[in-house]
């Protein structure tokens, strides 16, 4: 029993979704070779780059023509693409899924509902779209936490015995990195520059560090720019933040040194459906401090200090006790690189692979 997988998001600019689809993809079809397909047409994923396409342009053009013509024009074109198959996973890429074929897909998140404010009215029409269309009408459905999984049964009303929990994984990389070498030691972030994700707070929160540890520790922010970040960009660049190095995009092959070396990761989000950025760092032997909200602790574990991510008292006070007491932050390093043994992505095609097994029959 074949399976179709959109990968769609490997065709675009995309950060989390796509390194999700990335990854599942290449452990799926490593764990059961010859079931899954990816779609539209993607017969090799090509190289992990969040920035641009994973394809060449001459073949990345025609398979987003066929995405939008079976969304607006061709709509029963679909069924024919999908009827050898007898399931297709969907994403919110795919506007009107087919008729015949069941489909399934994962839930990242919930935050257009839950923070509507950090999304753009864009992006909110068409998670509720994909929400009316796919995810209340699907045959089951993959939450990337637990977390996630109960958002989705309180906000979108659907039954519980439809979702299951599946933690996303980490590639191999990040267990084995070795540290990349900086001149100074650092703090680092690495994800989107957007509201979400709260970068302002944790610069603000880093300016009020003590002198002497401003001086000792520089702040890393490695990510490209999101949308409605105009006035965080202008901070990361100010002449005036000497010891903040704002890096951009980083390609994948970097980050794992990236992480590995730093002396603490701070994630400060607002919400999140997994955090890939927590889950990369406890992979890579680094103390975390991240957010009490949403999934972020369940993913953390006992592996990181968590704080309210609107208070700039408490960040502050976890940067001072993270890089004052080295102790604290071996010992959390290792729990957390213990946890991270839970976010491998063999694991997650094992268990995904039951999913679909249970849903197929």
């Amino acid at each position: 029993m074949k399976i179709l997988v959109d990968a769609t998001s490997l065709l675009l600019r995309s950060a989390g979704i796509k390194n999700y689809t990335y990854h599942w993809l290449q452990a799926l079809q490593a764990r059961a070779p010859g079931r899954f397909d990816a779609y539209p047409f993607i017969h090799e994923l090509g190289k992990l780059n969040h920035d641009g396409s994973n394809l060449p342009m001459y073949a990345t053009l025609p398979r987003i023509m066929a995405l939008q013509i079976f969304n607006r024009v061709l709509t029963k074109g679909l069924d024919r693409v999908t009827a050898p198959y007898s399931l297709f996973h969907v994403s919110n890429q795919v506007k009107r899924p087919p008729m015949k074929t069941p489909v399934s897909a994962t839930i990242h998140d919930l935050t257009c509902w839950i923070l509507p404010e950090t999304h753009t009215a864009a992006n909110r029409a068409a998670d509720r779209l994909f929400a009316d269309r796919v995810l209340k009408k699907a045959s089951g459905l993959i939450a990337v936490s637990e977390h996630t999984r109960q958002d989705a049964i309180r906000m979108l009303d659907i039954h519980p015995d439809k979702i299951r929990t599946i933690y996303s994984g980490v590639p191999d990389a990040y267990f084995d990195a070795a540290p990349a070498q900086r001149a100074k030691p650092y703090l680092l972030y690495a994800g989107t520059i957007e509201p979400r994700k709260n970068v302002d707070l944790l610069l603000s929160a880093y300016r009020t560090l003590h002198p002497d540890l401003l001086e000792q520790y520089d702040l890393v922010i490695a990510g490209p720019q999101g949308w409605h970040s105009e006035e965080t960009m202008r901070m990361l660049r100010s002449a005036t933040m000497k010891s903040v190095h704002y890096l951009g995009y980083v390609p994948e092959a970097e980050m794992p040194g990236l992480f590995a070396g730093a002396t603490a990761f701070v994630y400060p989000s607002l919400y999140e459906g997994f955090g890939f950025p927590v889950a990369q760092a406890m992979a890579a032997r680094v103390a975390v401090i991240t957010s009490n909200t949403s999934c972020l602790p369940e993913v953390a574990g006992n592996g990181a200090i968590t704080v309210d991510p609107r208070s700039r008292a408490e960040l502050t006070k976890a940067m001072t006790t993270m890089l004052e007491h080295p102790m604290l932050r071996n010992q959390l390093a290792e729990k957390g690189r213990l946890r991270s043994e839970l976010f491998r992505w063999k694991l997650c095609a094992e268990q995904s692979i039951e999913f679909f097994d249970g849903l197929l029959g």
